[in-house]
């Protein structure tokens, strides 16, 4: 008889055919939870768990039209998938860029779903965009779309129901942009999206918290191998908002940061990235790392090459799904690299996972230590809710809280399971438990 995994891995393929993303994701959670799955198959099968776990809520689609400043009229293509609101209202991002489509939204927020478990907070799982691509657009031209996008996607968001965030090509203009729309719409001034100018509801450490929340996750997982950040060699693909903060708080943690990138080639400064030179390039300037060693002495930039070939005790991919690939993993295990911990969601290939994972590589998914972000973001709710502001001392240490609550987890599941230094199948594992107790608890509905 066909496994209940493999027939639920069917379906998914079935029903969502063309969708790569998607199925990679359903299949890395589905084969980590095979000793869970065995031993309460014929509970699982006879409320057919799985099934509903794999399956959204709700998912929509809609078009944008938006005019540019020489008044052509363009048309996009937004989405919001709710996938599972066991545990609390939908959250996660919104994303826009070139790439997004049915199978990447359904891939994000089926991860953001256990995600979310393993914060702890009562959140949901959803993720939400568009293929709009806000670079090289003016300010204008992106406030037209975002205004365009938010008068469809307002429908189906509130405090309680909905509340999304930024994610890529969604930074602090754009999340100003969508909420000054909604608020225009409902006439509610409201926590119906985190990531807000802190003037206006946002949460200090919100800007910092996903790379921060990689660094903490990190840490945890070092200190348990008897290892650390100090000392250490890093090498981070990406240099966006993740990446940057992945940076610095390594750095402070008495790390060397080598190497950054961008989707053009990467930089390698053998003394250590200047971190606020980045920042100056690429938040306020929104321009390439090309002109970084231009600006740097002893610095190099690699054109159409990867990060990942530069030597380093530990690589944190932070740039988007399915960037390290088998080739990348071993170079990494060639150049001594001794742990791998994902920043952004789901940015190594299936085969460069097992392959890490067979070389002894530490692995943390970017399902648990990229959660630093949404952890913020519900406390961002939470300070809306009550209509106060913590310190930024104050959300760090509960952020630090959090992170070293994931891996608590995680540990748990390992030991439990005895999965050796196996911390995907611990994640996994921990996440689906919380969200499947809180489905059964509610007539799996």
């Amino acid at each position: 008889m066909t496994s209940y995994r493999h027939k639920v891995m069917q379906q998914v393929i079935d029903m969502n055919p063309a969708e790569p993303e998607f199925h990679q994701a359903v299949r890395e959670v589905l084969d980590s939870l095979k000793p869970v799955i065995e031993k309460h198959e014929k509970e699982y099968r006879s409320s057919q768990l799985l099934e509903r776990l794999v399956e959204p809520e709700r998912s929509v689609s809609f078009r944008v039209p938006w005019t540019d400043d020489r008044g052509r009229v363009h048309i996009q293509r937004g989405f919001r998938v709710q996938f599972n609101s066991a545990l609390g209202p939908y959250k996660g991002g919104l994303r826009f860029h070139p790439t997004v489509n049915r199978s990447c939204m359904n891939f994000l927020a089926f991860e953001q779903t256990f995600k979310n478990a393993l914060t702890g907070l009562s959140m949901g799982g959803g993720k939400g965009g568009s293929n709009f691509d806000p670079h090289g657009k003016s300010d204008r031209e992106v406030m037209a779309f975002c205004q365009s996008f938010m008068t469809e996607l307002y429908k189906y968001i509130g405090p309680n129901e909905d509340v999304p965030a930024g994610d890529i090509g969604v930074g602090g203009r754009e999340i100003g942009y969508l909420y000054g729309q909604y608020k225009r719409l409902t006439n509610q001034f409201e926590g119906t999206l985190t990531g807000k100018g802190l003037g206006w509801g946002g949460s200090l450490v919100r800007t910092e918290a996903t790379g921060y929340g990689v660094c903490y996750l990190a840490q945890e997982m070092l200190k348990t191998h008897g290892m650390g950040l100090s000392g250490m060699k890093v090498v981070i693909s990406g240099s966006g908002n993740v990446a940057i903060y992945a940076a610095q708080k390594a750095i402070q943690l008495g790390a060397t940061v080598v190497a950054m990138s961008d989707s053009n080639g990467y930089i390698y400064d053998p003394s250590g990235i200047d971190v606020d030179m980045i920042k100056q390039i690429k938040e306020v300037e929104r321009a390439r790392l090309a002109v970084y060693p231009k600006r740097v002495p002893g610095s190099t930039y690699m054109d159409g090459r990867k990060s990942f070939e530069v030597p380093c005790d530990i690589a944190f991919p932070c740039a988007i799904q399915n960037e390290l690939e088998i080739n990348d993993a071993i170079d990494l295990v060639q150049n001594g690299c001794k742990a791998v911990v994902e920043g952004a969601n789901m940015p190594t290939t299936r085969e460069a996972t097992d392959y890490l994972l067979k070389e002894g590589i530490l692995f943390l998914p970017g399902k648990a230590s990229n959660a630093g972000g949404v952890a913020v973001s519900g406390l961002e709710m939470s300070q809306n809710s009550m209509r106060i502001k913590h310190s930024f001392e104050h959300v760090d240490n509960q952020l630090q809280g959090i992170m070293s609550g994931i891996w608590t987890q995680i540990s748990d599941a390992v030991d439990e399971y005895d999965l050796g230094s196996n911390y995907v199948d611990g994640a996994n594992i921990a996440a689906f438990r919380r969200v499947v107790k809180a489905m059964r608890e509610q007539g799996y509905v």
